[in-house]
């Protein structure tokens, strides 16, 4: 992903931005196509009426990674205290989806890879964050 070369060349970059915050940015945009392929793929299952739970939390974890990653890359105007209530949403919801994902991780793989996105995601979110409050 490019998302320090763009930073990088930004030419007004506000609030701090460290490698953390881009490996985060990164993983953000990776757990979205993630979560939105395990959906995809729940919906294709012959259990799909057992999946609907996951394939909910999928969606909704994938916008949230989505904007997240959205907010955390603008650095205009960049407002440090909205970017860690975004990554503290962030956090929660890969950690709810990752949990619903590893219920069904071992009769379908997709669920498994997704969970493991959510997992490193998760953890993305909540160093970025720390990282943000120093």
């Amino acid at each position: 992903m490019h998302a320090q070369q763009m930073i990088e060349t930004h030419p007004h970059v506000r609030g701090r931005v460290d490698d953390v915050l881009v490996r985060c940015i990164e993983e953000c945009y990776s757990c979205a196509q993630t979560c939105t392929s395990c959906a995809d793929a729940c919906l294709a299952e012959d259990n799909v009426a057992e999946l609907t739970q996951c394939i909910r939390l999928n969606l909704d974890c994938a916008d949230v990674c989505t904007i997240t990653g959205r907010m955390a890359t603008r650095r205009t105007g960049s407002d440090q205290e909205m970017i860690r209530r975004m990554l503290d949403a962030c956090a929660a919801a890969c950690r709810f989806c990752a949990e619903e994902c590893e219920k069904h991780a071992r009769m379908h793989a997709h669920c498994r890879i997704c969970a493991e996105s959510c997992r490193r995601c998760l953890s993305a979110c909540e160093e970025a964050g720390r990282s943000m409050a120093h």
